[in-house]
């Protein structure tokens, strides 16, 4: 199992990277997981009407991806971990993962401030040595969508600073994730729809 197991539809609409055998692990492993993530994408398009909206809150995008894995049995989960020595424990929160289901995280990052990626890939490592997940999922933008919303007036509000594929792969192949495999799609300018 490879990259090249995941559907050519998927590959035409998504930028792909994987850390550590990821997509082997879900395909193989997280079948019933990897079936909801495969459909949800697979219906996914980026509307017109979603690039413009403003901002200040959950985009359209994230709100319309967390609905969909949520009517399939995901949820927002966070944990509650702490480390003992000795007879002292001190509480040591995780973040929360924005969709997880059976040791599958999921986190959408659509057009938050680049270091979110740290948050993600780090708050992956620390759940995969906890044994809490198995592969965490990233779904992000392509660089190529900059020409669309340079062209909609919008660039500055998607800036360099911003999260996209090339702020995330150097992260990723770095090793911010330690052990934990990592799948990563990035939506391309063939999903945008103009007249949505």
């Amino acid at each position: 199992m490879a990259l090249s197991d995941i559907p050519k539809a998927l590959h035409k609409s998504y930028e792909i990277h994987e850390w550590r055998h990821a997509s082997a692990i879900l395909i193989n492993d997280y079948a019933n997981e990897w079936g909801d993530v495969k459909d949800v994408l697979s219906r996914f398009r980026l509307k017109k009407s979603d690039v413009l909206a403003p901002g200040g809150r959950k985009s359209a995008i994230s709100e319309w991806m967390d609905k969909e894995l949520t009517a399939k049995g995901w949820a927002e989960r966070s944990f509650d971990t702490s480390i003992k020595v000795d007879d002292v424990e001190y509480a040591s929160p995780t973040h929360k993962v924005d969709c997880y289901k059976n040791r599958v995280g999921l986190e959408i990052e659509w057009n938050n401030k680049d270091p979110f990626y740290d948050r993600d890939l780090n708050n992956f490592r620390l759940l995969f040595e906890l044994r809490t997940i198995a592969v965490g999922v990233i779904v992000t933008r392509c660089d190529e969508l900059q020409e669309i919303f340079d062209k909609l007036g919008k660039g500055s509000s998607y800036g360099n600073s911003t999260t996209h594929m090339s702020k995330l792969l150097p992260r990723l192949e770095g090793g911010a994730g330690g052990g934990c495999p990592v799948l990563v799609f990035g939506i391309r300018k063939v999903l945008y729809e103009t007249g949505a």
